[in-house]
């Protein structure tokens, strides 16, 4: 399944900011718990625009990180409702735009508007997209037992499982151990 490569952005940075939370994180840990993670996890994906780097927007990202995380487990109708909803309240009137490093793309809110609507705005557009597509049954929650990272799966057979090859590799790995024991 392939998307437009603003969607295929969109979503991916989606992806990486729920799973920042602390059960869905490589670590183990919260890795967005202050300011300085914030912006490696923006610049890892080239967000542009106002960044404020203070206290008060992590706390509306973390608020976001946990829209979205809820975004995944949403029966379809109703994370459309949730769609809609962040387009409506982010007051979203997509226009074009090219800059940097990207060429001619689709952008939600104005660059000076706060970095959660924008990550709402953004996210609902690549979210839309899924939608239009009828590919909702792609996100997913991670089928590791102990992992609550999400997934959108974008292999040609619908078969991506896991969040991460390392999620793969130890529920893989578990049941050699059980079939061996």
């Amino acid at each position: 399944m392939h998307f437009t490569p603003d969607t295929e952005d969109n979503i991916a940075f989606l992806v990486d900011l729920a799973n920042t939370h602390p059960t869905a994180s490589r670590t183990g840990t919260d890795e967005l718990s202050t300011p300085a993670e914030l912006t490696a996890l923006l610049d890892r994906h080239g967000f542009t625009g106002r960044f404020d780097r203070d206290d008060a927007e992590l706390a509306s990202v973390v608020r976001a990180r946990e829209d979205v995380r809820g975004l995944w487990s949403l029966p379809p109708d109703e994370r459309v409702a949730e769609i809609n909803r962040w387009l409506r309240e982010t007051k979203a009137l997509p226009y074009l735009a090219k800059h940097d490093r990207f060429d001619w793309h689709f952008h939600a809110t104005e660059a000076d508007a706060p970095l959660a609507d924008r990550i709402r705005a953004e996210g609902a557009l690549g979210i839309a997209e899924i939608v239009r597509y009828d590919q909702q049954d792609r996100m997913r929650v991670c089928a590791a037992d102990d992992c609550t990272g999400i997934l959108v799966d974008q292999s040609r057979n619908g078969s991506k499982r896991f969040c991460s090859v390392r999620c793969g590799n130890r529920v893989n790995q578990q049941g050699f151990r059980e079939r061996m024991g």
